[in-house]
């Protein structure tokens, strides 16, 4: 099993445990990060490009692998996502280049699946 799919199975792992303790704050919670990436003002594909950035920004490798798996399903080139990561670099400083370096390892290993691949990840 490779890093993303160990990634992903982890996340539902993990997911399914946490929401099964039924509190509803963290219900709340996860209800509106899930919300708050719809479609609205600003399309989907924007709403990935500001989490990816700001995740970057937070160093949360978790965070930038999930938002560079988005931003590749919904069709992002790798030219765009670079410019997010070029505007999280400028405001993070150089302590995200740890970040940034496993944030460009992470595009090249999705642009490796296949799209079914690609979307059973988050699935």
């Amino acid at each position: 099993m490779g890093r993303l799919e160990q990634f992903a199975e982890f996340r539902r792992r993990m997911n399914e445990r946490i929401m099964g303790f039924g509190n509803l704050d963290t219900k709340r919670f996860w209800a509106l990060d899930s919300s708050v990436y719809r479609a609205g003002a600003l399309d989907e594909r924007v709403k990935e490009l500001l989490g990816l950035a700001t995740s970057l920004v937070l160093r949360c490798d978790d965070c930038v692998t999930y938002h560079i798996i988005r931003c590749i399903q919904l069709g992002l080139s790798d030219e765009e996502i670079l410019e997010a990561l070029n505007v999280a670099l400028v405001v993070g400083g150089s302590i995200t280049i740890p970040h940034l370096r496993r944030a460009v390892e992470t595009m090249d290993e999705c642009r490796k699946l296949s799209a079914e691949e690609l979307n059973s990840l988050l699935a």
